[in-house]
């Protein structure tokens, strides 16, 4: 590791987007896959990621549909994901969950509370907080949507923040589960809404913002294609969790190209409010650290603009205001005592 890996190690952090079954660790997902009877070499072809990754949707099916078996699993997923994440600085997470893809197993409330102990176990041993966001499953259907708005008002813990939506966005934009959103606001809950991640059309982002009216943004890269809604979003000041081992621009972009053309650049040089993020990360092999460690090393960003990203996660939160104003002057305090690495 070094000098650079170290700082970016050290950062003081929050994590707002992190899916559940994205965090299952290989050790766990191997350990599962044998309980269900699937072959070592099926296992590990599902767990790859390639040169040209292919995404890790697979991934959160199989785990869906296969090998997860009871509630207890889920709260083993956070109580670990938070471990990994606490050991890279990580203070504060925010944890996407799809309640429709683990309903045949059990019900919304069991795996709620079982998620929900794994974050209090991780606070009691380790010191990091998390809240949970249950999130609509796109590929799903709009009334599956409204019955998890459902599940979540029924059974309310003050844990559970928000409403997000996530899975393949190509076909499926945020307008179709309107009856959901409404009711999520209704409710009381947070919004937030992957869109733009797929490289779909920028208007999923502005249906997020004027239609859904969301809290915060997931991804949105295609706003780099409209400059009037980069206006938008930088004069809204949203926040916009970004992930730069995002599979779709991996994929699509050449590997000698990545860095100068990945949309975050633009995003940032565009005056958004944007915060990086890890989404799956023992799925996308990158670690907390080192998803800001790409960020210096591979896509430019220096000290003072690590440090606004540090500042923007905190603000993007769903956490209290006097949660988040100490967090802020806490981090602000640590983060300026941290010695950049020389170029």
């Amino acid at each position: 590791m070094d000098a650079l890996d170290q700082f970016c190690r050290a950062i003081p952090k929050v994590e707002l987007h992190v899916h559940l079954l994205g965090a299952t660790l290989p050790a766990t997902f191997a350990e599962w896959a044998a309980r269900a009877g699937m072959p070592p070499a099926e296992a590990e072809a599902l767990y790859s990621r390639d040169a040209k990754p292919k995404g890790v949707l697979h991934i959160l099916r199989a785990l869906e549909g296969r090998l997860l078996k009871r509630p207890t699993d889920l709260h083993r997923i956070a109580y670990e994901h938070l471990q990994a994440a606490a050991a890279e600085n990580v203070r504060h997470s925010e944890i996407f969950w799809n309640p429709t893809g683990t309903a045949h197993l059990f019900p919304y409330a069991a795996g709620a509370d079982a998620i929900l102990a794994g974050f209090a176990d991780a606070a009691t041993d380790l010191g990091v907080s998390a809240l949970l966001i249950p999130a609509i499953d796109r590929e799903d259907t709009p009334e599956a949507a409204a019955q998890l708005v459902e599940w979540m008002a029924a059974h309310r813990r003050d844990a559970i923040v928000g409403l997000g939506i996530d899975y393949r966005e190509t076909d499926r934009p945020p307008e179709l589960f309107w009856r959901a959103w409404r009711a999520a606001r209704a409710a009381g809950f947070r919004l937030t809404c992957h869109a733009g991640e797929f490289g779909c059309h920028p208007r999923n982002i502005s249906t997020a913002l004027d239609l859904v009216g969301v809290d915060r943004l997931d991804h949105a890269y295609t706003a780099v294609e409209d400059p009037a809604l980069l206006e938008q979003l930088r004069d809204s000041g949203i926040v916009v969790t970004v992930v730069p081992t995002n599979s779709y621009y991996l994929r699509t972009l050449p590997p000698d190209r990545w860095a100068l053309d990945h949309p975050i650049r633009a995003m940032a040089a565009a005056g958004l409010a944007i915060h990086p993020n890890t989404d799956d990360p023992p799925m996308h092999r990158i670690t907390p650290g080192g998803c800001w460690a790409l960020l210096a090393r591979e896509l430019g960003f220096g000290r003072d603009a690590l440090r606004g990203f540090t500042l923007n996660g905190i603000r993007g939160a769903f956490l209290e205001d006097a949660a988040k104003r100490h967090l802020a002057t806490a981090f602000a305090a640590e983060f300026d005592a941290l010695e950049f690495p020389a170029a």
